[in-house]
């Protein structure tokens, strides 16, 4: 059987959750025992968004197999607990990198080339997931970037469109996530802007089958009524999307309201009946866990934190470490540069029960980090480093411990007397910047005995990396001499460091890769539950 598809648009304003809506159709299909994935199409012209500024397009999700992906393409492996791939995000820079790299090779035979069909078809080619190793599944969920009425989303649109005409009706769905607004003067909730956006829709030649309203009030029979009508879909295709607590509610929102089950009829599928014991057992305790008076806060600094989509994996994964703790997980958002002031940066870090230092490039806000670490050293405070994180947690224990001054990583001083840091011998004749540092997934050889060997209660263990630049292995002994232990390295080269510990601290640990990406709501990432136990220690 060739697999279905569910398409799902954006109207009126961007941020509505159309990932989210997404994510808890994939959870809800899954749970009856379909085969599921999912990807995500973007509009922007940018091949991917590796070198995209955080403050733009928030944080960069790795997969497995090295691809930086759109971070809703973490809400899907979170919700669906399926590892994607390079498929899972495909922007408009690579459709038209691909479409000129074939009329180059003169593939086309000297066709001109245009937007319909060239585009669209290459467009269809992803969406369809030739050449994916994972799309022998049910269903195929496939999220388009941006809103209606973007001129950037028009080739997506119409390729979508003609989706529906290669499969006809019963094997695709077009799900509309639009804005229901409440006007607070007259107390009324609208439909209109949810109409308009539908007709825009429309004019394109796509008539949604169902539509997901957020809102912040609950929607009356009225006005799903009136949705029905005035956009030409039955009106239990009108499902309420409302503001909930936890994002992870979502799904049993949607499956109140039989989304699943309207889905299986309109596709013509048999399957089991939604299965969400285990997710809403979770949900139940995170709810019985706020209401306790149990709390850690995590103090995590980075050079992002205004823009907290630069860090969701962190706050997610922390979320997730607290259910198994039995604890609230409060997140003090440090901005690192305010910790290169000259004031006391304790007055700043002093009701952290936990420190993490992300990941990050360029200089700017590092010696805020380098002070955070240090802190977190000489005051026994349970701290892990991420990636840069793990590479200021050498630096500066060369510097205070060991007492070379001026040690550095070669990213900020190429010149320094101590590289501590050093950039990957792979990655030195590198001159492109976009997809090409040490991506994705790598076997890590651990130190039995070690405080990381505990934790994953593993001998090999594989995590995702993004990075260009290492622990310079050449002062390993030094290090180790004074209690900087090595205690992960990549499986088959010792020399490649992967995990460092300090002996004496009750948790200190850093990492070259980033286990943010592989927590999951039912599955908490070990190295997150363990800070977490920490910190309630510390606080205790």
């Amino acid at each position: 059987m060739r697999a279905k598809h569910i398409f799902v648009t954006g109207g009126v304003v961007s941020g509505l959750g159309k990932g989210i809506t997404a994510a808890s159709l994939g959870k809800l299909l899954k749970s009856r025992g379909l085969s599921v994935t999912m990807q995500k199409l973007d509009p922007y012209i940018n091949i991917d968004p590796g070198t995209m500024s955080p403050y733009q397009h928030g944080e960069v999700f790795v997969t497995d197999d090295g691809a930086e992906t759109d971070l809703d393409v973490g809400h899907y492996e979170r919700f669906t607990d399926e590892n994607l791939g390079r498929f899972s995000n495909i922007t408009a820079g690579k459709i038209y990198q691909n479409v000129m790299s074939n009329e180059r090779e003169g593939s086309y035979l000297g066709e001109t080339i245009q937007v319909i069909p060239h585009i669209t078809n290459e467009i269809k080619k992803y969406i369809y997931s030739e050449n994916n190793p994972n799309s022998n599944v049910d269903i195929i969920i496939t999220e388009i970037g941006g809103t209606v009425g973007d001129i950037e989303s028009l080739p997506f649109i119409e390729a979508i469109r003609q989706v529906r005409a290669d499969l006809g009706y019963e094997n695709t769905i077009y799900v509309h996530v639009t804005l229901i607004p409440f006007i607070k003067s007259s107390e009324e909730i609208k439909t209109k802007p949810t109409q308009h956006s539908v007709k825009e829709l429309m004019q394109i030649g796509i008539t949604p089958d169902m539509i997901v309203c957020r809102t912040d009030k609950h929607l009356l029979n009225e006005h799903k009524e009136k949705i029905s009508l005035f956009c030409n879909i039955p009106k239990e295709n009108v499902f309420e999307n409302y503001d909930a607590d936890s994002i992870y509610e979502v799904p049993i929102m949607l499956e109140n309201q039989k989304i699943s089950d309207i889905v299986c009829k309109h596709f013509k599928i048999e399957s089991n009946k939604v299965n969400l014991d285990d997710w809403s057992e979770l949900l139940r305790k995170q709810k019985e866990i706020k209401i306790k008076n149990n709390r850690v806060t995590i103090g995590l600094v980075g050079k992002y934190v205004s823009m907290k989509d630069a860090y969701i994996s962190y706050a997610e994964a922390l979320g997730h470490a607290g259910i198994p703790n039995d604890t609230n997980v409060d997140i003090n958002w440090i901005q690192a540069e305010d910790l290169e002031k000259d004031e006391d940066i304790s007055e700043i870090l002093k009701s952290c029960n936990a420190l993490i230092v992300t990941g990050g490039f360029g200089s700017r806000g590092i010696l805020g980090k380098i002070n955070a670490v240090k802190y977190a050293r000489e005051n026994n405070i349970p701290f892990l480093g991420v990636c840069l994180g793990m590479q200021l947690m050498a630096i500066e224990f060369a510097r205070n411990v060991l007492k070379l001054e001026n040690a550095n990583s070669i990213e900020f001083d190429k010149d320094t007397e101590y590289p501590i840091v050093s950039m990957m011998e792979e990655q030195k004749k590198i001159t492109l910047k976009g997809g090409t540092m040490r991506l994705g997934s790598y076997n890590c050889l651990l130190k039995e005995d070690s405080l990381a060997h505990k934790i994953y209660g593993e001998n090999i263990i594989k995590e995702r990396h993004r990075h260009r630049f290492e622990f310079n292995s050449s002062y390993k002994n030094e290090m180790e001499s004074k209690g900087f232990i090595i205690t992960g390295t990549l499986e088959g080269n010792d020399e490649i460091i992967e995990i460092v510990e300090l002996s004496n601290h009750p948790f200190m640990i850093g990492v070259q890769f980033h286990p943010e990406f592989k927590s999951r709501f039912n599955k908490p990432h070990p190295l997150f539950v363990s800070l977490i136990a920490h910190a309630k220690n510390t606080k205790s």
